[in-house]
């Protein structure tokens, strides 16, 4: 039955409820309340990568972006708003104590750090350290902060900063993303990030989107499920672990299910497996990918996390308090003795060097210093030989310890060849290898954390056997004795520093140094991979059936560093172990001195020359015996696996072997052959002294001039570091200032397409428009200039007076003169040679900061309006002439009732006054008292409210004329859209009735707020 129904993440919580006395120290992080925070670090040609990928991801994605740049503090930043013309995401640079959104882009701001905490930004100012990290500053937050709800992606960028940061998110089982290098403009931090061996994808920045979502949309942690099925989940991690152990050769079944389950979780993340007995099945491919995945995993499930002074306060203890009160009691040229278990990448086994390298110079004491730093990964081993960190270390370190213990080499830190020679790297299973003993200090710290309490029971007798009496245990800060506190007792509880407890009655009776009972049966293998086992043991098998084919004498056959690799016969005349510790090495086996000098010798001769050597007759005696023999040593070809091979014959001289000293003289001649051969062997030895003597001497220059080249490269070695400095300055520079250029670049571009825009737009409006500067030379034209002025191209930067234009009445040099001078708006209407009308607009052109840079002219063309205007005048002439010769008498009165029109054509019909009427200040009202209303027209009688005509004629006056009346009505006329008509009788001055018709129209006018005049037209009848 598979797990189909069932989420992976509520089995894994149900058994982890269930397992008694697990507590990871781990920080518990709600999933659901906070939305996904992805980190994004770039440096130098990270723009366009940043811009690809905000291209490419959708604008409701439900994460939050949390973008750290290298900026340049001496310029204003336009990284957001570059990033928002690619996304409709908002973009915000941050301010302190910013709340986390989700669909939100947050940008640092330049000569800052930055943090989170419960989902809050949080700005730091920039200390004064050399190096700038704050990419891995923020990283390291966001992964204290968020654990497995956080994601950091490293795009292009010199230098190695967001390292240290990216192996703090996948030790809380976040996602890590790296740019390729082929994508990046600059490939260090990538490359760096990558080296770690912890990133999830290595992709093009329009790849990563996706591969977020995907993981962040296939997380198998849906909570509302309850799960019974346990039992198949165990019965399947027991198959993962198994698979594990066959293949890697580790035991993990007995480490805390909770860290188990959370690291194997992750890889289903990134694997997008949502079930896990799909991953199981994964894992039991016999093909690469199946293989690959166990290596990966085995790695992940290590959490090699470790930085130099990790929890600075609890090495000063150590420094300040501990040290001093074990090794202040001890001797000069103590032997100090430590061990560093699960290791990693040794930062920690570096920093008790660093540490007691301290002590010494500060308490005047000389001591040896032997540190055993040990770890199961091979791969965290051979980093920690190699002594390389990225140039960040300094933010742990301090620049004070990177000088004395560290030397600065593109763009890493490198340990010092004396530094590192106090450390002893070594691959060791801490569970089932022996341990090391006679120890002064065991510093085991963040290790212990992901062990099972049994596992736990079983390593602290380990540690117990191996320190000595009061020796010092040094553990994290979540971690304890526990049961075990019967072989240690606390010095400080806060750091957990522990003291040995002198040994007690049966605390060691059952330690064992194999690993405890494992509920995994594990398949036979072998530690060597069988294909070398089987050459290598077919080649020796060969040299074997050569010699014993061959009547070959006593031999032995030596590598290239001397070390005896097969003996054939007895050679226990000539070689025996060496006292103490067992070692292979020939001359450390020869058993006289002579006989070592001259193994050396030939050795030496046929390494250097490629070409077997023979000595005859070498005296060679133990006891009383004098014996001779021949010693050859001649170089092998090539055998399968083995190369570089020597072998070594010793071959005795019977004739020459005699027992005593008395018996030899008698099988000498009585003769002075002997005196001869003593002689001989006199001169022998005094040119062997010579030589010797010669050689001591070449061996005193050497070490002088030794020593004078080691002075020289120390010297070396400082200007290095000092071009390193440099180096490192002018690379920071040059990180800022090509993201200054890039942003700049982008402003540029956008600049661009606002010109083009302006001028798309200038040449669209058929205006004609001159831009010239202070000194009025011309800087810019729109085409329509061209009708005006013959302007070119070429005549940019002349200056206007130069050239003629068509116009007639103006000169435009005074005109930009006079704008200059008044900074006023000038506007005048202007004509040309061909009777073209233009209204000229002359300005001060503005910068944005408010400057006078020049003169802006347009010139709008308005024939068409003057062409109509005097079609105006000519219609109103017209228009005059008709109502001066007709029969009828028209006045014009406007809203305050002064006549503005009268025909005098017709005065004689009104009988009035000449004089009155010709009166330019002559009122509408002084006629009321000449008209009386006779008839009203059905709109009157509608203006006035009135019932029936014969009572409205009765209630209104004499004709209403006053300024009132039109004020009140003139709006009432237009709204009728009917003129008022009635019959009345004016009175003349010599009191003669003339009945007339009159008619009173408002005409329609446009602007709303422009008052009409009246039109008052009688007519007699």
């Amino acid at each position: 039955m598979l797990m189909n129904e069932h989420s992976f993440f509520n089995i894994f919580m149900f058994i982890s409820l269930h397992c008694q006395g697990e507590d990871d120290g781990s920080r518990l992080h709600n999933m659901n309340e906070n939305c996904p925070i992805v980190g994004i670090g770039a440096s130098a040609g990270g723009l366009e990568a940043l811009e690809t990928f905000f291209n490419n991801i959708p604008d409701n994605n439900g994460m939050a972006f949390v973008v750290v740049m290298h900026l340049d503090p001496s310029h204003v930043s336009l990284l957001p708003e570059l990033l928002q013309r690619r996304t409709k995401m908002e973009v915000v640079k941050i301010r302190s104590s910013e709340q986390v959104a989700a669909n939100k882009i947050y940008v640092i701001p330049p000569n800052r750090n930055l943090q989170i905490c419960d989902n809050v930004l949080e700005l730091i100012e920039t200390p004064g350290q050399r190096i700038k990290s704050p990419i891995d500053s923020f990283f390291e937050s966001l992964a204290q902060d968020q654990g497995r709800n956080a994601a950091c992606i490293i795009l292009s960028g010199t230098g190695t900063d967001g390292t240290l940061g990216l192996k703090e998110i996948a030790a809380e089982s976040g996602f890590a993303l790296a740019q390729s290098t082929s994508s990046a403009k600059y490939d260090g931090m990538p490359k760096s990030a990558i080296d770690t061996g912890l990133v999830n994808f290595i992709l093009d920045p329009s790849e990563m989107p996706r591969h977020l979502i995907e993981h962040f949309k296939t997380s198998v942690m849906n909570r509302s499920n309850t799960v019974t099925d346990t039992e198949i989940l165990t019965s399947i991690l027991s198959q993962i672990l198994l698979i594990i152990k066959n293949k890697m050769g580790h035991d993990f079944s007995l480490y805390k299910k909770k860290t188990i389950f959370r690291r194997i979780e992750r890889r289903m993340q990134v694997l997008q497996i949502e079930n896990i007995h799909d991953y199981l099945l994964l894992l039991q491919k016999r093909t690469q990918e199946g293989s690959q995945e166990v290596g990966i995993l085995f790695r992940d499930l290590l959490i090699g996390v470790t930085s130099f002074f990790r929890d600075k306060d609890a090495f000063k203890v150590l420094s300040d308090t501990i040290l001093p009160e074990l090794l202040d009691k001890q001797p000069d040229n103590y032997t100090v003795r430590v061990w560093a278990p699960g290791c990693s990448s040794g930062e920690e086994a570096y920093s008790m060097a660093i540490l007691l390298q301290e002590y010494m110079a500060t308490s005047a004491k000389s001591m040896n210093i032997q540190i055993f730093a040990t770890d199961v990964d091979e791969y965290a081993i051979e980093r920690a030989r190699s002594g390389r960190y990225p140039q960040t270390v300094i933010n742990d370190l301090g620049e004070e310890y990177c000088q004395r213990y560290f030397t600065k080499e593109d763009g890493y830190y490198n340990v010092k060849k004396f530094l590192r020679e106090m450390v002893v790297f070594a691959t060791q299973n801490l569970i089932q290898d022996p341990p090391f003993s006679k120890l002064d200090i065991i510093c085991c710290r963040n290790l212990l954390i992901y062990f099972s309490p049994e596992l736990q029971r079983h390593i602290f007798p380990i540690f117990h056997y191996s320190l000595k009496d009061e020796g010092i245990l040094f553990l994290g800060p979540s971690e304890t004795t526990g049961q075990s506190n019967s072989y240690f007792e606390i010095i400080d509880k806060k750091w957990k520093i522990f003291k040995r407890k002198p040994h007690q009655e049966n605390t060691t009776s059952g330690l064992h140094f194999t690993e405890p009972q494992s509920p995994l049966k594990m398949e036979k293998t072998n530690t060597r991979p069988a294909a070398t086992q089987i050459t290598e043991l077919s080649a020796l098998q060969l040299v074997e059936m050569i010699l014993k084919n061959n009547n070959v004498p006593p031999c032995v056959i030596i590598d290239n560093r001397m070390n005896i690799v097969y003996v054939h016969g007895r050679l226990g005349h000539y070689l025996e172990p060496a006292e103490g510790r067992l070692s292979n090495q020939i001359l450390e086996m020869a058993r006289t001195p002579a006989l070592r000098e001259e193994l050396s010798s030939a050795i030496h001769k046929a390494v250097l020359h490629k070409k077997d050597v023979l000595k005859k007759n070498i005296p060679f005696g133990m006891d009383d015996s004098k014996l001779f023999l021949d010693l050859s040593v001649k170089v092998l070809q090539e055998i399968g696996s083995l190369k570089d091979l020597l072998m070594i014959t010793f071959t005795e001289k019977p004739h020459a072997k005699a027992t005593t000293a008395t018996d030899i003289n008698k099988q000498l001649p009585a003769n002075n052959d002997a005196s001869i051969l003593q002689k001989e062997l006199d001169n022998i030895r005094d040119d062997l002294q010579t030589t010797i003597e010669e050689l001591e001497t070449s061996n005193e220059e050497l070490k002088s001039a030794n020593e004078e080249l080691q002075s020289t490269n120390e010297e070396l070695q400082s200007t290095n570091e000092e071009l390193e400095t440099s180096k490192e300055e002018l690379q920071s520079l040059n990180e800022e200032s090509v993201t200054v250029n890039a942003e700049l670049q982008a402003h540029i571009d956008e600049l661009s397409m606002a010109n083009d825009d302006i001028r798309n737009l200038l040449n669209s409006t058929q205006v004609a428009t001159l831009f010239l500067d202070t000194e009025l030379k011309i800087r810019r034209f729109t085409p329509k200039m061209q009708d005006i002025i013959n302007l070119l191209p070429t005549d940019i930067h002349r200056p206007i007076a130069h050239l003629s234009s068509s116009l007639q009445n103006i000169k435009l040099t005074d005109v930009a003169n006079h704008v200059l001078k008044t900074l006023e708006k000038h506007e005048i209407e202007v004509y040309d040679v061909k009777d073209k009308y233009y209204k000229m607009r002359a300005l001060p052109y503005r910068t944005s900061n408010n400057v006078i840079a020049g003169v802006v002219i347009s010139f709008e063309d308005i024939t068409s309006i003057k062409e109509i205007e005097k079609t105006l005048i000519d219609s109103e002439q017209r228009y005059k002439s008709l109502f001066d010769n007709s029969p009828f008498t028209v006045l014009e009165v406007d809203a305050s009732g002064l006549v503005k029109y009268i025909d005098t054509h017709h005065l004689t019909t009104l009988e009035k006054l000449e004089s009155h009427l010709k009166n330019k200040n002559f009122k509408s009202e002084e006629l009321t008292n000449l008209i009386q209303i006779l008839n009203i027209n059905d709109s009157g009688v509608s203006l006035f409210d009135g019932s029936d005509k014969a009572s409205l004629l009765k209630s209104i006056p004499k004709l209403i004329l006053t300024t009132a009346f039109l004020s009140k009505h003139m709006q009432a006329i237009v709204e009728h859209k009917s003129n008022i008509i009635f019959t009345s009788k004016i009175h003349t001055i010599s009191q003669k009735n003339l009945e007339c018709k009159i008619t009173i129209t408002i005409p329609k006018i446009k602007k709303p707020d422009h008052a009409a005049n009246t039109i008052l037209v009688l007519v007699p009848v």
